[in-house]
């Protein structure tokens, strides 16, 4: 199915009229990437900086456990907006991307969301006026994980998916990964009862990770674990992670680097001292979104 061929109920629905702020920067939001039958539809928000020319594109993918989160809601560590505004600043345009949760359905099914997130921006790339040929992925914790994932199965047919359009690419160019597990089968041997508070209710002492894969096993579930994914044309990556992080262990981020340097994958692995999950207690996480930003900016845009 092209863009432009429509049969049965809509797979997608096209961007509608961009709210167009005073200086010129447009926002396209609530735009149906994807309408998959018995789910809620999937959407995505665009913003797109002012100036003559169509700008490279970063997609963000927020993180929750793959239970919660929300496109428009940033970590309570940053300031509402702060890294969509950041990176319109820079001259770089950014889709935030809603997926289904992990009781919604099971992995692959987030990463088939982004894939498919990913091939309509680049179908409809001229209408939102980006360039779809230099696209970065960003994301943190569970959003980590799918942006890495994404960043790393640029060549597997088979993990695509069949959401709404069909038929380009949904590799990307280069990854940032902010503290999202690596290793599927290491972060289910956590003992998450154990760290969490009690009086919780039942679904946020389980682990996260099992209610992802569950029923999975073999190399199914082997593909939800970035590291087996690795190889030498995977895009460069920056990989962030505080180091007293008991949420996703900083040793999650090193076997990641480690695995993408011994394939010859550039790759900056930079440990935030004493940071917990989501950057807490770091003084100056205002510099990480900065060396973010900057390293999309040198990939994308020079």
């Amino acid at each position: 199915m092209t863009v432009t061929e429509w049969a049965g109920p809509a797979r997608f629905l096209p961007p509608p009229e961009p709210v167009v702020a005073g200086d010129g920067s447009r926002r396209y939001d609530a735009v149906t990437y994807a309408a998959v039958p018995g789910y809620r539809p999937l959407q995505l928000d665009v913003r797109v900086p002012a100036g003559p020319e169509a700008p490279p594109l970063v997609v963000w993918v927020h993180g929750g456990g793959w239970l919660f989160g929300d496109r428009r809601v940033l970590p309570e560590t940053l300031r509402p907006d702060q890294l969509f505004e950041e990176l319109v600043a820079a001259g770089l345009a950014v889709a935030s991307v809603d997926y289904r949760f992990s009781l919604e359905a099971p992995f692959p099914a987030q990463l088939h969301d982004l894939k498919a997130a990913i091939r309509y921006l680049r179908a409809f790339a001229a209408e939102l006026g980006v360039d779809a040929s230099r696209i970065g992925i960003w994301g943190e914790s569970a959003g980590g994980h799918l942006a890495t994932l994404v960043g790393l199965t640029g060549g597997r047919s088979d993990l695509e998916g069949d959401l709404g359009v069909v038929g380009p690419s949904s590799a990307v160019d280069v990854v940032v990964d902010w503290y999202g597990p690596a290793d599927i089968g290491e972060m289910l041997g956590l003992d998450r009862a154990a760290l969490m508070p009690p009086g919780l209710p039942p679904v946020l002492t389980t682990s996260p990770e099992g209610l992802l894969v569950r029923g999975l096993d073999g190399a199914a579930l082997a593909d939800a674990s970035p590291i087996t994914h690795v190889a030498p044309w995977a895009p460069p990556f920056l990989v962030q992670h505080g180091t007293a992080d008991w949420v996703v262990p900083f040793e999650q981020s090193e076997l990641l680097a480690a695995r993408l340097r011994e394939a010859g994958v550039p790759v900056e692995l930079e440990a935030v001292d004493g940071a917990g999950h989501i950057f807490d207690g770091h003084d100056d996480v205002d510099g990480v979104v900065r060396r973010s930003v900057a390293f999309l900016v040198h990939h994308l845009a020079s």
